[in-house]
């Protein structure tokens, strides 16, 4: 933890991206939206605009680099892929969530550096 006591919210939040992403990645061989072979860590409600599920593992599954990137998240797909993976109350409970603000802190950011590393 002292490690990370230095750093800004911004570079903590970098940080707990890049080992989030990297277990999703793991976790995920397969494309949600296509089934490719996954390159990306996609999320469903993006994280730029949802700030709140940016670190949720139901809003984000691995994806190849055409839908996450060139399909713009493929977001058809990767609707009802999410719907057969965890089911629909569970996504109706994301979208109903998408608007919820979010202001991360330190410890919280910390934990999920932590967590996923």
């Amino acid at each position: 933890i002292k490690r990370y006591s230095n750093k800004s919210i911004p570079d903590l939040i970098r940080i707990a991206s890049v080992h989030f992403n990297k277990f999703i990645r793991q976790r995920d061989p397969r494309c949600i939206s296509c089934g490719a072979h996954t390159k990306h860590a996609g999320h469903y409600l993006s994280a730029g605009q949802h700030g709140y599920h940016r670190f949720n593992p139901d809003n984000t599954n691995g994806q190849c680099l055409r839908c996450n990137n060139f399909l713009h998240g493929n977001l058809i797909q990767y609707r009802m892929g999410l719907v057969k993976k965890i089911g629909e109350d569970r996504v109706k409970l994301l979208e109903g969530t998408a608007k919820t603000p979010h202001k991360w802190d330190r410890i919280t950011l910390i934990e999920i550096i932590l967590k996923y590393k």
